[in-house]
């Protein structure tokens, strides 16, 4: 394809992009006005600050200094350094890995040297403060303390640099395959193509057990020469293959001007360029920008809220979050490297990567059934990819490694719940196939003690209770699917096996009680002490009061555990009064505590909707309001915690809407406290969804009755066949709990067994 063609196919896809959304819509409603990327960029929200699409390759955005836990992103607010411009990072995770192919723009002698956090002197790297910087969705700005200005934006592989050098001699550009975010380089390279091209590649090892990126650099200005480094040393010109490679790319001093294009592939540095060449043959800048903005403004469009400026920009930014990850892990001819080290190509389906299930089946996954509907089959056959890849579905998958990260086989859930929403487009045989495989391998955590003991005994595997109630989630939902398949011997296997929970019920202290091989109870056993020493402790990332309630499958069951609504009630109420300390050895995910509910980590998203369960939805209201007024503000520590790639997002997102899925593979979505006025969701069809509560206010949080499309309607839970058929859900809101609404047992959303 000639460079005339490609250019001209790149202005019709960009008229195409452009021309997605109606203009007066655009003009109507420019959501991204309400993001602000600076929301978690703080505290311990770890999210990702940069230049992307939606669900996109490419996270192009500025890196620190690796300083630990809170530089998980590669980014932290509290920074004011910055070592360049890499090409991917991760966003809310708890560990950290990527930022591959940093870019970063100096002036003077040709040199190589990071720097240290208090010592940049003869460094490339520079300071900037946050006055200068500019965060929109799709773009990226700074105004470094050198004097060079940067800005970034980004198509689905590729990112676009814009660089505008001082007055300084020599104008030079660090491309650093060495630094990123806490990973160890094991193999690298760099090539001078021609006068306009530099190719490479960085081979990694890091939390993620390996991942290859290739990439291919195309600049707008003649490269005067390519110094090669060996990480700070000097080897000479053009070509270098070591295991710390840095390049320093020098222009002529006329220069004051550059732009660059640099792709990546998984694949290799043939497929990057034509990553490039497909996606962003041109050099317009500003058009890219433009095109990446609406990009963000047609997925933002999902959802339309009536709400102040404060409120729609805490709610656009949470929506936000919730589309950076999963993301596309394929070239534009479909080819990705898979967990095996070999290539596979798919063109029926887009590959997705980078997929935090253990958090995100919880919300996040059940939000893309409603607003993402047409993507969940994709990402479902990126999961029985990976099994026929490694053997078992994913846990938490990272570009072409599987971290392990976390108890569960949390695919498992997000495929049931799919499925059971009459979601289609993958294979529901081979998914089930593959899901009892991964249920019953020998190799997975536990599952071994869980299939010979019928629970996994706290004398015999580390963190075995939060192991084996996250299996009974899993279970549960597996049991579901193979019961709407007619596969009743496995039903009835896996249902057994999500009734799990209930052996560790101790009903002498109301509380989830580690159990031993002989079953007897594990002693000294203290509910408020959390450990986090990876193996060690009976439960991961949490303690006894939280995991009590862990039960979020079968809410009926735990109620009945126990002795009625009564008693459960009481023990709930006292989880958010309770006071006691969780231990020095605490994790730090741990935050946003109220008592010893932790809004700061996943395992506790549910609880504040048990209270529908037990007939008392006022509470949940109560509570659901209170926590998105802490805990979703507009700040850079707007976060109780870890975003974790959308879910703590998609939390904010739907409870703002008025309702959250409690039970994960049921596809009921229980009433708690609306934020808005009026909120209205796109649907499939050109059908809309409205929430509306006129009378909704800080003081108005509590349902005072409500209709469903003009009808009475008493129930304390809508469906998801409800929402999807759209309609508006209309709710009376006051200042005082109305106790009878969703009380009558009738009335109650249910459990399917």
């Amino acid at each position: 394809m000639t460079t005339k063609l490609l250019h001209r196919c790149f202005k019709r896809a960009l008229a195409v992009a452009l021309t997605a959304i109606p203009l007066g819509l655009i003009a109507a409603d420019n959501l991204v006005t309400y993001v602000n990327p600076m929301i978690g960029a703080g505290g311990h929200g770890h999210v990702f600050v940069g230049a992307s699409v939606p669900f996109g390759n490419i996270q192009l955005g500025p890196t620190n200094i690796y300083k630990g836990w809170d530089w998980c992103s590669g980014y932290h607010y509290s920074d004011s350094i910055i070592i360049g411009f890499a090409h991917n990072h991760l966003s809310g995770t708890g560990c950290s890995d990527l930022g591959d192919v940093g870019l970063m723009p100096f002036t003077g002698e040709v040199r190589a040297k990071r720097g240290d956090q208090n010592n940049l002197d003869g460094a490339v790297s520079a300071y900037y403060h946050h006055a200068n910087e500019k965060a929109e969705a799709g773009y990226y700005s700074v105004r470094l303390d050198n004097g060079i200005f940067a800005e970034l934006t980004a198509t689905a592989h590729v990112g676009f640099h814009h660089y505008i050098y001082n007055k300084v001699e020599g104008r030079r550009l660090l491309i650093d395959l060495v630094n990123d975010v806490g990973s160890r380089v094991y193999e690298s390279y760099i090539r001078k193509v021609d006068d306009y091209t530099i190719e490479g590649y960085r081979f990694v090892k890091g939390w993620s057990p390996m991942h290859k990126t290739f990439f291919y650099a195309r600049f707008n200005q003649k490269i005067k020469r390519l110094d090669t480094f060996q990480d700070e040393t000097p080897m000479g010109q053009d070509e270098l293959q070591t295991n710390k490679v840095k390049g320093v790319v020098s222009f002529d001093d006329g220069v004051s001007d550059v732009l660059v294009k640099v792709a990546i592939s998984s694949v290799s540095c043939t497929n990057a360029r034509m990553n490039l060449e497909a996606e962003l043959p041109g050099w317009d800048f500003a058009a890219t920008r433009k095109a990446a903005q609406q990009q963000w403004n047609k997925e933002l469009s999902c959802i339309h809220i009536d709400g102040t400026p404060k409120q729609k920009t805490v709610f656009y930014t949470a929506l936000y979050h919730t589309m950076i990850f999963p993301c596309l892990y394929g070239d534009v001819n479909g080819d990705f490297r898979g967990m095996d080290n070999r290539i596979y190509t798919h063109n029926q389906w887009k590959n997705y990567t980078t997929f935090s299930t253990w958090d995100t089946y919880r919300a996040l996954h059940p939000l893309y059934t409603i607003i993402e509907r047409d993507k969940v089959p994709d990402m479902i056959n990126s999961f029985l990819s990976i099994y026929d890849q490694q053997g078992k579905l994913p846990i938490w998958p990272l570009y072409s490694g599987e971290t392990n990260c976390m108890p569960g086989y949390s695919s498992v859930p997000i495929i049931a719940d799919s499925y059971l929403k009459g979601i289609r487009g993958f294979d529901a045989d081979r998914a089930l196939k593959a899901m009892v495989a991964t249920a019953t391998n020998p190799k997975q955590r536990g599952v071994s003690l869980l299939m010979q003991y019928g629970y996994i005994p706290a004398d015999k595997l580390g963190e075995a209770t939060s192991v084996n109630q996250e299996y009974a989630v899993d279970d549960w939902g597996l049991a579901l699917m193979a019961k709407h398949m007619g596969k009743t011997d496995i039903y009835n296997t896996f249902m057994k096996r999500g009734h799990a929970y209930e052996y560790f019920w101790d009903k002498r202290i109301n509380k989830i009680h580690p159990k031993m091989a002989d079953g007897s109870w594990y002693e000294p056993y203290d509910p408020f002490t959390c450990e986090h020493h990876g193996h060690v402790g009976d439960f991961t990332e949490g303690n006894g009061w939280q995991y009590t309630f862990m039960v979020p499958q079968d809410p009926v069951g735990l109620i009945k555990l126990h002795g009625g609504d009564k008693p459960f009630v009481a023990n709930l109420d006292s989880l958010f009064t309770v006071k006691g300390s969780i231990g020095s050895n605490a994790a730090p995910d741990i935050t946003g505590l109220i008592g010893m509910y932790g809004h700061g980590n996943e395992p506790s998203h549910h609880v504040p909707y048990l209270y529908v369960y037990a007939g008392q939805q006022w509470k949940t209201a109560q509570w659901v309001r209170r926590l998105q007024n802490e805990f979703y503000l507009d700040a850079p520590d707007g976060y109780a915690g870890n975003e974790d790639c959308g879910q703590m997002s998609a939390w904010h997102v739907l409870s703002a809407l008025g309702f959250y899925q409690v039970t994960p593979s049921q596809g009921t979505y229980v009433l708690g406290s609306p934020l808005f006025t009026r909120a209205t969701i796109s649907l499939p069809g050109g059908k809309t969804f409205t929430v509306k509560a006129p009378a909704n206010s800080s003081r108005n949080i509590y349902i005072q009755k409500a209709t469903l499309n003009g009808k009475p309607y008493t129930k304390s839970f809508i469906t998801y066949d409800d929402i999807m058929r759209g309609g508006t859900l209309e709710l009376v809101m006051g200042s005082k709990p109305n106790r009878k609404f969703g009380a009558d047992a009738k009335d109650r959303p249910t459990v399917e067994q």
